[in-house]
């Protein structure tokens, strides 16, 4: 098949799974075009399979901001008819789905091609950015029309139906992660470096937004650090970075937390880690939870959103309400107390995250692409 890919190239989870997609498709032969602003995090690796198409968005003084969504739509017609495309999945429905359409329309007229396109909804599109009146209108035609509507948990197809007048079936097809990519030993150097005295290492990965509840991070690390010996690893970068530093500085943790900004290569860091802290307002799914689960550490997490559907209570970690503290900290002691029961939880996070693995996942997009690959697509 040949499949046209749009999504955000930054390390938000909707850019990572379109990326790890993508890669994973083209390794099993599929032609894969990446369509988007810049080229994406995570497509590092040289495939004869893959192709990117950098969309530039022409700056005229007429325009206070530049038109973005005219020029994807536009770059996709061209792909889409120099290339034979055979559909498009554009993840994120803002202003993906929107350009996807307004591309179709056009090829329909061009050239009398019906390109499908799948929509993969992954959270904020849905529930932050699509609620807001402004854009309402064209989130809920765009993903009507789509020709067939994914989203990565059944929380997040739930909230869609519960916002917006969805006339269609939402399919849901949960996240994944490469567990072989994850499943590392330790490097014991760089463990012995960040906890010298052989402290549990506790870890949090995110792209620091007010969402992710930063803070509440260090304060949960704090409460644990009073009852068991430990050192916090922040990885990620954005806007609530410098109140967290300050607010370590203050409580003089400055010792026990480093920041390691953004990483390419997280499971080098998750390998060496005990209990990965995960305390959001909401996640639609979790996937750093789940890459750290496929790394063999447990999660300590919020019930908000999707998580529950990848951090099961009890068995891979545990929940505790969004912003309480004292419950987070308490099951977090608890767990790092017990080697017994730490050992127990690596073993049933990792257990469980092979239920998600790529190999799973992928092929479920591929059946659904071939509902709408033409007949020639067979005889490539």
């Amino acid at each position: 098949m040949r499949i046209g890919i749009v999504c955000y190239p930054t390390f938000g989870g909707s850019g990572v799974l379109a990326t790890e997609l993508g890669k994973a498709l083209a390794q099993k032969g599929h032609q894969v075009h990446f369509i988007t602003y810049s080229q994406p995090v995570r497509l590092l690796e040289f495939n004869a399979n893959i192709f990117y198409h950098e969309v530039r968005v022409p700056e005229y003084p007429l325009f206070d901001y530049p038109p973005y969504e005219l020029a994807l739509s536009s770059t996709l017609v061209d792909v889409i008819i120099r290339y034979d495309l055979d559909l498009l999945h554009v993840h994120y429905a803002i202003p993906h789905a929107s350009a996807a359409y307004m591309a179709k329309k056009i090829v329909q007229e061009k050239i009398n091609r019906n390109v499908p396109f799948i929509t993969t909804l992954h959270g904020t599109d849905i529930t932050l950015v699509g609620k807001d009146e402004t854009y309402e209108p064209v989130v809920t035609f765009s993903i009507n029309k789509s020709d067939t509507i994914t989203a990565v948990s059944q929380n997040l197809k739930d909230e869609t139906y519960k916002n917006f007048d969805i006339k269609k079936e939402i399919q849901v097809v949960y996240n994944f992660v490469d567990v072989k990519r994850f499943n590392k030993k330790p490097f014991d150097a760089f463990k012995q470096a960040v906890a010298p005295n052989g402290e549990k290492i506790i870890v949090h990965a995110s792209n620091f937004r007010k969402v992710k509840r930063v803070q509440d991070v260090v304060k949960i690390f704090a409460e644990i650090r009073k009852k068991v010996d430990c050192k916090l690893l922040m990885v990620g970068d954005g806007p609530e970075r410098p109140k967290c530093e300050e607010w370590i500085k203050n409580e003089g943790l400055k010792n026990d937390v480093r920041f390691f900004g953004r990483q390419e290569q997280i499971e080098e860091v998750l390998a060496v880690c005990d209990l990965f802290l995960l305390p959001s307002d909401y996640e639609s799914f979790g996937l750093a939870a789940l890459e750290a689960m496929a790394a063999h550490v447990p999660v300590l997490s919020s019930n908000a959103g999707g998580l529950p559907e990848v951090n099961i209570d009890g068995v891979t970690g545990f929940l505790f309400n969004v912003g309480d503290i004292e419950e987070a900290s308490r099951r977090g002691i608890e767990l790092l107390s017990d080697e017994a029961m730490l050992e127990q939880f690596k073993n049933q996070a990792y257990e469980h995250a092979l239920k998600f693995d790529i190999h799973n996942i992928v092929p479920i997009y591929e059946k659904i692409y071939s509902k709408y690959c033409r007949m020639d697509c067979d005889e490539q």
